[in-house]
């Protein structure tokens, strides 16, 4: 595909490809393939004594179900199409992990970097304004929350802003996600992507036959891995890949460039290292990559190639040249449909974006419910548990005439805090959404591969509430 193609159109010709695997009226399917609306603004600033006017955008998908959901981000590369896309994406993919949202997303037209904590604050406090005045955020309406160059610091301002709007809403907090745990947050936000990227590609891994097609043993302990992008979703996929499931972590990239080392590379250490220099390239005992050249981080040898950065990295130029078994999008739109129709034809398993990282969306919803029911997860049953569990080793203690030492008896009792059961709640939402995908492509001849299968389920799905809600004639 020329690199002129846009991210929308990307996603457009999946959509197409499924399309025909649903069975649906061609109107309805064009129904939910459009987008229902999308709101660009230009607001004034005032930075360093000068007013600059900047360029943002919100985009709702689909309202099937209500509220709308997406982040927002800031990048020099936000514009209309990306938006778009983004907020397509998320409507599938709300709809894969049974989250009861609509696709949304936003995105303000700067380089965060280049602006003071002060000036963000300006931006984002602002482009809320806008979104307000509009209808475009609300509890029950549109709930943003953080991307790409945006975090919980940015969400606190969008919910104070809200709040100061509206302070009679008990709901309010539940305006936007990804808030500071301390202003109505969840615990286990921050990693949510990256750990719901690691509970998809362990599925795909445990999954016979996919691994027997790849040649390749089940389970993730003891595979490679390269990553491709050290933000908040790589940092989080390869720490916990390697800390909880066993993952080498042979080659990473980033914007400065990339490092390989077939014998392993400490994570940990490399991230402390970078905090430290600035910079990967200096990192001992691996072979270095320069920036003109960080892109070879897509033809390492390994077994799992995760592109965790920007969209369009694997396109029809590269493509051939992965010699990865297993491409796992957690980044949105990171392999192009020219490149992905190559990968197909290698043999190679690509698990879409669209189910992968839908971590955030999920821990988002959990969070939006804790802003709506005004309790934190644990609250009602932690100690209910802890007692009804030592009542069972005392018993056991009795029956037995056995004693257990008192730290493994703690561990046994203890009771499931708020963390606990939000990463129980999106281990199993990843676990389920895996299983349907995966059903959707082995019940079905002619879908070839796993992202169709994807995109046929979310289809299907929007496509019933659709006409449930009669909001298809």
């Amino acid at each position: 595909m020329s690199k002129n193609v846009s991210f929308l159109d990307s996603v457009n010709r999946y959509f197409d490809a499924a399309a025909p695997h649903t069975g649906l009226d061609e109107g309805l399917l064009k129904q939910i393939k459009v987008c229902n609306g999308v709101y660009q603004i230009h607001f004034p600033v005032k930075i360093n004594g000068k007013v600059e006017v900047l360029e943002a955008y919100r985009a709702q998908h689909s309202h099937h179900r209500s509220p709308t959901k997406g982040g927002i981000r800031y990048s020099n590369h936000v514009n209309q199409d990306e938006v778009v896309a983004l907020a397509t994406l998320m409507s599938y993919k709300c709809a894969i992990v049974d989250v009861p949202f609509g696709g949304a997303k936003g995105g303000v037209k700067i380089n965060p970097w280049e602006y003071s904590e002060q000036d963000l604050e300006k931006i984002t406090r602002r482009y809320t304004t806008e979104l307000i005045r509009r209808k475009f955020i609300g509890p029950a309406v549109d709930v943003p929350a953080p991307d790409y160059g945006t975090g919980s610091r940015e969400m606190a301002w969008i919910y104070d802003t809200y709040r100061s709007f509206h302070p009679d809403d008990i709901n309010a907090a539940g305006c936007v996600t990804g808030k500071p745990v301390n202003q109505n947050g969840v615990r286990g936000r921050t990693e949510a992507t990256g750990r719901g990227v690691f509970y998809g590609i362990r599925e795909a891994c445990n999954n016979k036959e996919l691994m027997d097609k790849l040649g390749l043993s089940m389970g993730i302990e003891g595979k490679t891995m390269v990553i491709q992008g050290l933000g908040n979703v790589g940092s989080h996929t390869a720490t916990i890949s390697q800390d909880e499931g066993g993952v080498k972590i042979i080659g990473v990239s980033e914007v400065e460039g990339a490092i390989y080392n077939p014998d392993g590379i400490d994570i940990h250490a490399l991230l402390r290292h970078r905090a430290h220099h600035g910079s990967i390239l200096s990192y001992p005992d691996a072979r270095i990559y320069g920036k003109d050249k960080r892109r070879a981080v897509m033809e390492f040898d390994c077994d799992i190639l995760v592109p965790a950065a920007l969209e369009n990295q694997i396109d029809g130029e590269n493509a051939p040249n992965v010699k990865a078994k297993i491409v796992a999008e957690a980044a949105n739109g990171p392999v192009t449909a020219d490149g992905a129709k190559i990968l197909a034809e290698r043999g190679v398993i690509v698990i879409p974006d669209i189910y992968l990282n839908a971590g955030g969306v999920t821990v988002s919803y959990f969070e939006w419910l804790k802003n709506l029911s005004h309790m934190r997860f644990g609250r009602l049953e932690k100690r209910f548990d802890e007692r009804a569990y030592r009542r069972i080793v005392d018993q056991i203690e009795a029956t037995t005439g056995k004693t257990i030492s008192e730290r493994d008896k703690e561990l046994i009792i203890r009771g499931a805090d708020e963390i606990d059961l939000v990463r129980s709640g999106l281990e199993e939402t990843m676990i389920q959404g895996f299983n349907q995908v995966y059903k959707m492509y082995s019940d079905n001849a002619e879908i070839k591969d796993l992202r169709t299968a994807a995109f046929a389920l979310a289809i299907s799905k929007i496509s019933s509430d659709y006409i449930a809600l009669g909001i298809w004639p």
